[in-house]
């Protein structure tokens, strides 16, 4: 059984986080990885249902998100989280339950993440209109020391998910990709997934 882990996307609303953990989850399902997401706007509808915004209610969904990763994790699954995850410490903690956890930090500047703002959620929180807004009226709080750090104002997505890969790679959370281990699993997902 291939051994799972925990990839943790954090960073504010808009800088591309579920864009990279599909790109991501598909890229890996196709190397013969057992691949869940956990996407922040899934699990609020579904897992944390009846959470409000508070810090208290945040670092709750964070906490169940870590949770549920974790397990998938023990069992073989590369479990990604596409949270905003805005506080230090509740990633940290969440970190310290896992064996394996890779924390991919996307920053993005404010200026890009108001002119990609296609619902205008950033220009109703500048404006006062919604309150408790990560990045604009509530802090979000910079990983220390994340696995990965991408820039998503300045790199084409495509551009990103090569980096990761290759960064898991190197960190020995993947096989490298054309390796025999590498090609042994997708042999074994092609004959019918593992026993």
């Amino acid at each position: 059984m291939d051994q799972g882990f925990t990839l943790w996307f954090t960073g504010l609303s808009g800088a591309g986080k579920s864009t990279l953990a599909n790109l991501a989850a598909d890229e890996l399902r196709r190397r013969g990885h057992r691949v869940e997401i956990l996407d922040g706007d899934e699990v609020r509808t579904n897992l944390s249902k009846g959470l409000g915004f508070s810090k208290e209610d945040r670092d709750i969904n964070i906490r169940r998100i870590g949770y549920v990763c974790n397990l998938l994790a023990r069992n073989g699954v590369i479990a990604i989280s596409a949270a905003i995850s805005p506080y230090r410490d509740v990633r940290d903690e969440v970190r310290k339950l896992h064996t394996k956890f890779f924390e991919v930090f996307m920053k993005c500047p404010l200026e890009t993440l108001v002119e990609r703002d296609v619902k205008g959620l950033y220009k109703k929180a500048l404006a006062g209109e919604i309150k408790s807004f990560t990045g604009v009226s509530d802090p979000y709080e910079e990983p220390n020391t994340p696995e990965l750090m991408i820039d998503s104002s300045a790199e084409r997505a495509e551009h990103s998910l090569k980096k990761l890969l290759a960064t898991l790679e190197e960190g020995n959370f993947i096989p490298r990709h054309g390796t025999a281990a590498a090609e042994s699993a997708s042999r074994k997902m092609s004959a019918g997934g593992s026993r």
